[in-house]
Parts: C-alpha cells; sequence; structure tokens
C-alpha cells in the first residue's frame, strides 16, 4: 500500500511540476503558435525572417504563416504556403501607422507604402463632409486610410468664406460649428481633427467647446496648437498649456500633432507637460517627425513683424527653394513682396533628437500630398529615416523602441474608439497581415527638398491585408487592398455618458 502511494505522489508531483513550467510561460522553452496543424497549406508563408513584435517583446526568427489576409501561424518550425518567400536576414515587422499624413491620393500612397507604411491617416486638418470622404477613397487605396472630421474646414463653411478664419465666431456660428462636427462622427470620423494655429480668430471658448464635444462623444481630438514661438505671449509653451488645460477641464482625449515643430527650444518643457499631464491620469499623447526644417510661403504670418525673435532663427536659416540660396535681409524683404516657396531651417536638431527618442513619442509624418505645392520629403521617408539614421547610424533607440513608436502606439492611440485597430500595430494569430519587411542594414530616406518624390531604400516587401503592395522592393500592381479605418455605425452614435 506504501508503494502504491509513493508512485501515486511521483505521477502527482511530476504532473504539477509540468504545469507549473507552463504556467510560468515556458520560462524553459516557446511552443510555435498555431491556429491550424503545423501541416496546413497556408496562403502564403514568409519563412525564416527576424520577427519583432513590440507587443509581445518577440525577436526571434520565425515562419509566419497567412490566410485570408491575417496571420494564422507563428511558428520556429517550417510551414507550408501556396506561396513562401524567404525572408531570411530581413525584419518582418508591422505594418508602419502614420496618424498625421495628408497625402491621400495614389501617388502619396505609393511613396507611403514604399516608406513601409501599410495605414496613412488624416487625424490633423480631417476632412468633411465625412461620408463622401470616405466614399471618394473606396476600393481606390493601395493601403488603409481614415479621418478625423475638420474643424479647420468646417468653420470656413460656417464663416462662409476663407478670410473668416481670423474672425471670432458669434455663438450662433459655434453652435452651427458644434452640430457639423457631431455630423461628421455620426459619419464614423475617427476624432476631431483641429488646427488651431491657422483658425487665429478661433477664440478659447469655442475650443473648449470642441473639446466638450469630443469628450461627450469619447473621441480623441487631434491638435496643432495655437502657436510656435520662443517668447511670451504665445509661446510654445502657452499653447501646449492651452490644449492640457482644455483636455483636463472636458476629460477628452488629447493628441498633439508635431511637439517639435510647434514646440522649437522649448519642446523639452512641453514633453515635460505632457509626462506629468500622462502620469496624473489624463489621455494625452503626441508625437514628431525626424526633420529639422518645414517648407511654405514666405507670405505666411510666420515671417511677420519679429519672426527671428519668436523662432529663435536668422535669416540663413531661411533657403529659397527656387535656387537653394540662404537668405540675408535684402533677399528676404525681395522674395516676401514676390512671394514663394521657402525652406525653413527652424527645428533645432537636438530638439529634432530629443523628441525622435522619446519613449512616449509616435512617430508621425506630417506628409503632404503630391501635388500640394509643399516640397517637403516626409511623405516618403519619414519611417525609413528612423530607423536608418537614428536607430543604425545615431544609436539614438533600438530597433524594437522605434518599431513600437510606429506600429503599436499609434494602434493604441485609437484602438479604444476603432476596435479595428487592436488587429494593427502586432504580430499575433488573428491580427491582420499588414507587415513591412526591411534589411535594417541599408533601410534609409532618399527623399530631399529638392527631390521629395524619391523613394525610401531598403524597404524590400510591404503587405496590406496580406496582399503584396511593394514586392522586392518594387510596387506591385495588384489592385488597391486598402481598407477604411472607421468607427462603426454604431459607435458612432454612442454619447459617452
Amino acid at each position: 500500500m506504501r508503494i502504491y502511494k509513493a508512485n501515486h505522489l511521483s505521477r502527482n508531483y511530476t504532473a504539477i511540476v509540468v504545469a507549473a513550467l507552463l504556467l510560468l510561460g515556458f520560462g524553459f522553452m516557446t511552443l510555435p503558435a498555431y491556429t491550424q496543424q503545423p501541416s496546413a497549406m497556408f496562403d502564403l508563408v514568409l519563412a525564416g525572417g527576424r520577427v519583432l513584435d513590440p507587443e509581445s517583446g518577440l525577436d526571434a526568427v520565425r515562419n509566419i504563416g497567412i490566410n485570408g489576409g491575417r496571420i494564422a501561424a507563428i511558428s520556429s518550425q517550417p510551414l507550408r504556403g501556396k506561396q513562401v518567400i524567404d525572408v531570411s536576414r530581413l525584419v518582418v515587422a508591422p505594418g508602419f501607422i502614420d496618424l498625421h499624413a495628408h497625402g491621400q491620393d495614389l501617388q502619396s500612397n505609393q511613396l507611403q507604402a514604399q516608406d513601409g507604411v501599410t495605414t496613412a491617416l488624416e487625424m490633423e486638418m480631417g476632412g468633411f463632409p465625412v461620408a463622401d470622404w470616405y466614399a471618394s477613397r473606396e476600393d481606390k487605396a493601395l493601403i488603409n486610410y481614415g479621418a478625423s472630421v475638420g474643424h479647420f474646414s468646417l468653420r470656413d463653411k460656417v464663416k462662409k468664406r476663407d478670410a473668416g478664419r481670423a474672425e471670432k465666431a458669434t455663438p450662433a456660428e459655434i453652435t452651427e460649428l458644434l452640430a457639423l462636427l457631431e455630423q461628421g462622427l455620426n459619419d464614423g470620423a475617427l476624432g476631431i481633427g483641429m488646427a488651431i494655429q491657422y483658425t487665429p480668430g478661433a477664440r478659447r471658448e469655442e475650443i473648449f467647446r470642441v473639446f466638450q464635444l469630443a469628450a461627450k462623444r469619447g473621441v480623441p481630438i487631434f491638435v496643432h496648437v495655437r502657436s510656435m514661438s520662443e517668447i511670451e505671449p504665445s509661446s510654445s509653451t502657452e499653447a501646449v498649456q492651452e490644449v492640457i488645460a482644455d483636455a483636463a477641464a472636458t476629460g477628452a482625449s488629447l493628441h498633439i500633432v508635431h511637439i517639435s515643430w510647434n514646440g522649437l527650444r522649448q519642446t523639452p518643457v512641453c514633453l515635460e507637460m505632457i509626462a506629468d499631464a500622462q502620469r496624473r491620469g489624463l489621455d494625452i499623447t503626441t508625437e514628431a517627425h525626424p526633420y529639422t526644417a518645414i517648407t511654405g510661403e514666405i507670405k505666411t504670418m510666420n515671417f511677420s513683424a519679429a519672426f527671428q525673435e519668436r523662432l529663435g532663427m536668422t535669416f540663413k536659416d531661411l533657403e529659397w527653394m527656387a535656387t537653394g540660396e540662404r537668405l540675408i535681409e535684402e533677399s528676404f524683404e525681395k522674395y516676401r513682396k514676390q512671394g514663394g516657396a521657402v525652406i525653413s531651417h527652424i527645428i533645432p536638431q537636438e530638439m529634432c533628437d530629443l523628441a525622435v527618442a522619446h519613449p512616449q513619442v509616435i512617430i508621425a509624418s506630417d506628409g503632404l500630398g503630391v501635388g500640394m505645392g509643399d516640397k517637403q520629403p516626409r511623405g516618403a521617408g519619414t519611417f525609413s529615416r528612423v530607423l536608418g539614421h537614428y536607430v543604425r547610424e545615431k544609436k539614438a533607440l533600438t530597433l524594437m523602441q522605434a518599431l513600437r513608436k510606429m506600429t503599436l502606439m499609434p494602434a493604441q492611440r485609437l484602438e479604444k474608439v476603432v476596435p479595428q485597430m487592436k488587429n494593427k500595430g502586432r504580430i499575433k494569430v488573428g491580427a491582420d497581415a499588414d507587415l513591412t519587411i526591411f534589411d535594417p542594414e541599408r533601410v534609409i530616406d532618399r527623399a530631399t527638398y529638392e527631390k521629395p518624390m524619391h523613394p525610401a531604400e531598403g524597404i524590400i516587401h510591404v503587405l496590406v491585408g496580406g496582399v503584396f503592395v511593394v514586392k522586392n522592393s518594387a510596387l506591385v500592381e495588384a489592385g488597391f487592398p486598402g481598407q477604411a479605418i472607421r468607427r462603426s455605425p454604431a459607435i458612432a452614435h454612442t454619447v459617452k455618458r
């Protein structure tokens, strides 16, 4: 009898040990993940790549099986596929998600795809009517698309003219504006977009009312803040404080766009304010791109009186786009009267570097569409520049850290109100097969201010919903697999209480 008990206890002990190992997360072994038998035939297999998933922390050589536009298996063992692509010595990452992409046309999408972008969203300026905006992109998009409802364009509609951007809105006009914004949310907009700097007539009460609406509807508000300046009043710090205050007062979720663009040398304190607000429970995020210059019309208000003091720059920081010449006072006055495009080298390099490497800052391009008149390289090279220049050359952040900023973080920014984003920005079984495969030793941006449409280098394959849009570093003409990123009607009409 004692022998039976001993054997019985031994068997129980063995079972307990095995169970404990499994519950501890396979501390001594890693098992492949399947939704099907390993002998199953997949539509597509990506074989032997270095798979990086920022959500789980996976960084290992794996084989990925794709079926029906979704990831069906992730395995350390070989998989069978109708098509097998050898991606050994390449990185397999979630497709890059750009929250700030003004380029929503085919040519812009092609450049974005060659930069590894699989989802490009117009969240700052937004669109209206929202239903028409989405309809215009249906079955015409190379990559996934979506938009907020834009305060900027609606203000023009309410004021009946562009000049109204500088005029104060009446109480009746604010009521009309809020109703139109709500209509856009009812049509499935991803949030509310605001460019306060470009609507100087929008008083603080008007902005506060829009934040109230965002909080009531439970949607994020994407804001280009009121000013960029290194002196008071109307400093960059003051502009960031305004929107943080509105978020704190209303409970709205806030995303501040291109923090180093508006922050200039005040970027460190602006980032500190955002981080402190986050620690106190406010839902506030921000973004940056990896470039130190902006381009635009020399006649704009940015170059009004005392602009050198406000922006912390001199005439030599201005480059005349047509000739490449650096300006002096005489040439500045000449071109100011004439009008035309100028490259403003105004973002200090150290501020750009700080924002790109900051762990709480998302990477987003602020890339304009091809033919929109503002020649800059951001729409073609933002993500490759971070990977090539900041990760490989400067070693300012790790590859996993950079990918997190380009994939998981932007997905998480929207997934509370757009459930489909929970299946993007990750490499896991069941996730959308939006994937970017690149050579970590070659990836780099090639676009410049002189040649803004030069494609990035080192992005080898890009898949959108399991369909190649870039294959062997070349664009693929295989239809338009891009899908709408949109709040569902049920969510769109739900008022947060």
